[in-house]
């Protein structure tokens, strides 16, 4: 079963954040330049919320907004899930389902130490399922 902290440690721990103050064409540039999809949303030291393209795409394209003249504390999500390093990627998914997200911050003692997308979970899901076929194979043909 893999953890959050292994997922991290294969993609990296980098975290993109924003002020809830900054415009949303300010949040949308970051995240094409980081090439993500979300960032959290950082005031005086503290996570406030996330942002992420759906917001873009529901709050700011289909209401006829602006992206140079909506601030992103008008569009971000502020009851952000989050999730421990210490747990699974099936729990991740749960979570990301139920809550209907696709990105989850971790945290380490209310600190942010990464952020996984859905498209980590199943990647990470992919290569363990990939390793227990290679394990069999292997077995099957007497090599271990």
């Amino acid at each position: 079963m893999s953890l959050v902290k292994h997922v991290l440690d294969t993609k990296g721990h980098e975290v993109y954040a924003i002020h809830p103050n900054a415009l949303v064409i300010d949040a949308l540039r970051r995240m094409a330049e980081h090439n993500v999809g979300s960032l959290v949303v950082i005031e005086n030291h503290k996570l406030v919320g996330i942002i992420t393209e759906r917001h873009y795409a529901r709050q700011i394209a289909l209401k006829g907004r602006t992206s140079a003249r909506t601030a992103v504390r008008d569009i971000m999500s502020k009851r952000v899930a989050c999730v421990r390093a210490d747990q699974s990627v099936e729990e991740c998914m749960m979570i990301m389902n139920k809550r209907s997200v696709s990105h989850l911050p971790v945290l380490d003692h209310g600190c942010i130490v990464g952020i996984v997308s859905i498209g980590d979970m199943v990647n990470s899901i992919i290569s363990d399922q990939q390793f227990v076929i290679d394990e069999l194979e292997h077995f099957i043909h007497g090599e271990r």
